[in-house]
């Protein structure tokens, strides 16, 4: 079977929309679009009035018209919002969720999927979900599956759980899933499509799984325990951007504050390979060298993250895409690889931008709102019964809740900012907009690599060009 050579990296939340993910599939690559806050997402743009009509289009595709309408009755306006208006939130997920907060995220997540592959069969669209954000992901691909998404890619935790979800959704029936719960026992999340639906449900393509790991350790074990059957691996360094797997025994930090990786944290591609399934590696390859170089290593090639992430069709912020394209001509574009930031314990690449939550002051000005909640964590109550908690939210309710004071210290509303970093951010009852959070790779200050000569911007398309070596004319440094 022929794989693609680049896996264009499913960045979150919104950077890597349908737009991004097109330019790359229809260029015989993986495009990936982030299912990461996916319902929220989709929620705001029809909120703002959706310009030109692009989803409510795509939502006419929708196999089950009755409940396209309904998520449209719900959150479009035709108008848009009015001057000083804050976005409608989306309910908050919990283990028992609200029929129209599953119905919104199957159509958000389908028409995602759908946009990207733009009735190309030939158009190879992949989604990535986070394990670590676990209550969402069933009903999240679904949707996915509903719109004959290729590919599924997961990280941040261990998914051994997917591969025999897909077969189970595929062939119509219950899935279930488990989620941790502090103080208490693991409890369980079931979606069935056909009592979703109403009606039998179909059968669907099943989409390949690839999991994100950072380790052949981890790689092994999933081949193994997994439900089903893992098709391949995407192995990511620490340079990638966005969350790390944590240094590998007591974490240490170096003299800025960032975590310390070593020998230990190789990830060892020849184990990795000896399992024989396909893998692409991720952190600093995106150069036609790098490509050779993991292929030599014996990968099929390699994730791309970064390089996308400030190209013309991301989502992000054109006014934060110019800020960064700008530090990186000027060689001043730097990242923090954040022991503290995310909730999930996880090390967080955080980009230094003037304004953007990575300034101490900025930070510390923020009122702490957790009023999103997909990184919350579910905790044992005293009546037996199941709360969520964010380390992220403020400190006197995260404390309310049992979790200690100083597990708040340092925290980021990574929901909120990475948000705001698309222009979809949350207008508070100061007349602000929650301020921007971006990340990246290592190697941001490479992007400049793709910008030709008296440009001051790039496309997905010269990124490919310039990776596999079909670039017609060179970069200018």
């Amino acid at each position: 079977m022929k794989f693609p050579q680049i896996i264009q990296g499913g960045m979150g939340v919104a950077i890597s929309n349908w737009r991004l993910a097109r330019s790359v599939a229809e260029k015989g690559q993986l495009g990936v679009v982030s299912g990461t806050a996916i319902d929220t997402v989709h929620s705001r743009i029809l909120q703002d009035g959706d310009e030109g009509g692009l989803l409510c289009n795509i939502y006419k595709k929708f196999p089950f018209q009755d409940m396209a309408q309904r998520v449209v009755d719900r959150w479009y306006s035709v108008t848009g919002r009015a001057e000083k208006q804050p976005y409608k939130l989306i309910p908050v997920l919990n283990e028992k969720p609200a029929k129209s907060l599953l119905e919104l995220t199957v159509l958000s997540c389908f028409g995602e999927v759908a946009l990207a592959k733009n009735g190309n069969g030939e158009n190879q669209v992949g989604i990535n979900l986070l394990d670590k954000i676990r209550l969402p992901q069933l009903q999240s691909l679904y949707g996915a599956m509903l719109a004959g998404v290729d590919y599924i890619l997961m990280g941040a935790g261990i998914p051994r759980h997917v591969p025999g979800v897909l077969d189970k959704l595929a062939d119509g029936q219950p899935a279930t899933m488990k989620f941790g719960v502090a103080g208490g026992e693991e409890a369980e999340y079931t979606f069935d499509p056909s009592e979703f639906l109403g009606q039998p449900a179909p059968k669907l393509k099943r989409p390949k799984f690839l999991a994100i790991i950072s380790s052949a350790v981890l790689a092994i074990s999933l081949a193994k325990k997994s439900s089903g059957k893992v098709d391949g691996f995407v192995v990511e360094n620490a340079t990638a951007g966005g969350h790390n797997a944590p240094p590998r025994g007591p974490m240490q930090l170096d003299a800025a504050g960032q975590p310390i990786y070593g020998p230990r944290d190789n990830p060892e591609l020849d184990k990795i390979a000896a399992l024989g399934s396909p893998f692409w590696v991720a952190g600093g390859y995106a150069t036609k060298k790098g490509l050779a170089e993991a292929r030599a290593a014996g990968a099929a090639g390699i994730q791309v993250g970064t390089p996308f992430a400030f190209c013309n069709e991301s989502g992000m912020a054109a006014t934060l895409k110019r800020k960064v394209i700008e530090l990186a001509k000027a060689g001043r574009a730097k990242i923090f690889t954040d022991p503290l930031s995310s909730p999930t314990d996880f090390p967080f690449k955080v980009g230094q931008v003037e304004g953007t939550l990575s300034e101490k002051k900025v930070y510390e000005a923020r009122e702490r709102i957790c009023d999103m909640g997909y990184l919350r964590s579910a905790y044992k109550k005293a009546d037996g019964g199941i709360g969520y908690r964010c380390a992220s939210e403020p400190v006197s309710n995260y404390v309310a809740k049992g979790g200690k004071s100083e597990e708040t210290a340092g925290r980021m509303c990574l929901c909120n900012g990475l948000l705001a970093s698309t222009g979809l951010g949350q207008l508070r009852k100061n007349e602000t907009v929650e301020s921007m959070l971006m990340t990246a790779g290592d190697s941001i200050s490479d992007i400049v690599r793709y910008i030709k000569e008296g440009a001051e911007s790039y496309s997905a398309a010269e990124v490919l060009n310039s990776i596999l070596g079909t670039d017609p004319a060179p970069a200018s440094a």
